[in-house]
């Protein structure tokens, strides 16, 4: 699914945030994504989302080399991926059934389509009970699930997260991460970005590290 080939990246004329990056990522797997603060697991993500481009090496993700695709092309395969933020990200205006559903108004489905799917996830989550509410009534823990079953309604086969459980207390951020491993079961990919050790040591998943601006793949 994913193939790095000696890939760098820099913003601009400064130095290399990441420099020579090695590593596959195979279909339904699951791997953690660790480093220290300032060591580019952000800017990976980023590329990983194709919302930037290496600016060295040969990134390859559903089989094509990105640094070839066009914007149409790009737009397509980001239908392909989902998104999970620490910050959340919800739209205050909107309900939690909305929120939830809103990649698929933006793809152009009618709610006909859709509207099942959606209150199935949510009772799935933990929040059919708040499916009519907005963001302000949830809680912390509520809103992150929101946002996690926003990112999976559209059923990506790539799944990013950017530290999920960095705003939630261990109790919650353990049940959110059983959440991640049952949709990983269920065959999507995921790449969870977290500094939690104790959350590292329970799950015994691959880990990408960086460091320096490298990666190291470890098991």
């Amino acid at each position: 699914m994913i193939s790095f080939q000696d890939v760098g990246l820099r913003y601009g004329a400064g130095p290399e945030i990441l420099k020579n990056l090695n590593f596959q990522v195979d279909p339904g797997s699951f791997h953690f994504l660790t480093g220290p603060s300032g060591s580019g697991k952000t800017s990976l993500l980023r590329l990983l989302l194709l919302s930037m481009r290496p600016t060295s090496g040969r990134m390859e993700m559903f089989g094509k080399n990105t640094r070839e695709l066009s914007k149409a092309e790009m737009m397509a395969m980001r239908q392909h991926i989902g998104i999970v933020f620490q910050e959340f990200r919800l739209l205050d205006h909107l309900t939690t059934f909305e929120n939830v559903a809103l990649p698929l108004v933006v793809r152009g489905e009618p709610e006909s389509a859709y509207r099942s799917n959606v209150e199935e996830l949510l009772e799935w989550v933990g929040l059919g009970h708040q499916m009519n509410v907005r963001p302000e009534l949830l809680s912390g823990g509520e809103k992150q699930r929101a946002a996690i079953a926003r990112a999976v309604i559209a059923k990506p086969d790539l799944l990013l997260a950017d530290e999920p459980t960095g705003n939630v207390d261990p109790e919650l951020s353990e049940r959110l991460l059983h959440l991640f491993v049952e949709l990983n079961r269920m065959g999507t990919t995921i790449i969870l970005a977290t500094h939690e050790l104790q959350m590292l040591d329970k799950f015994r998943f691959p880990r990408l590290q960086l460091s320096d601006g490298g990666v190291n793949v470890t098991a």
